[in-house]
């Protein structure tokens, strides 16, 4: 098997995986080309275990790490991503400074709080 294949499959979903990562503004999208980029590395790990013809399997046993830790990561950001949604309204990266709260302002004649409301318009730009 040659080599240059799967590394050129690999570098090819490495690249769109950094491009989604840096261009896109939904988090879910980013997570997700996150995942791109971790099946790129998983795909050169594997395929350079078979050119390497390595008896321990080295390669796939990495392959299997990085798949754990990929789903370890992808549930705790999805959590966070639907936390942030929850409470902001929007998935919004750009929008995303800071993750304190919105102080309460408070109206000095009347006394009364009033509470900001969150932005009702959730974006999904691709």
């Amino acid at each position: 098997m040659h080599l240059a294949y799967p590394a050129v499959l690999a570098v090819l979903l490495f690249c769109t995986g950094l491009y989604g990562v840096l261009a896109r503004r939904n988090a879910i999208l980013v997570l997700m080309s996150v995942e791109l980029m971790l099946n790129a590395v998983n795909l050169n790990l594997v395929a350079f275990d078979v050119w390497l013809r390595d008896t321990l399997h080295a390669g796939q046993s990495l392959t299997l790490f990085t798949i754990a830790i990929a789903a370890a990561e992808i549930g705790i950001g999805l959590a966070i991503v639907l936390l942030v949604y929850r409470n902001r309204g929007s998935s919004d990266i750009d929008r995303l400074r800071d993750l304190s709260e919105t102080a309460v302002e408070t109206d000095a004649a009347d006394g009364d709080t009033q509470q900001p409301q969150p932005d009702t318009k959730a974006e999904a730009t691709a």
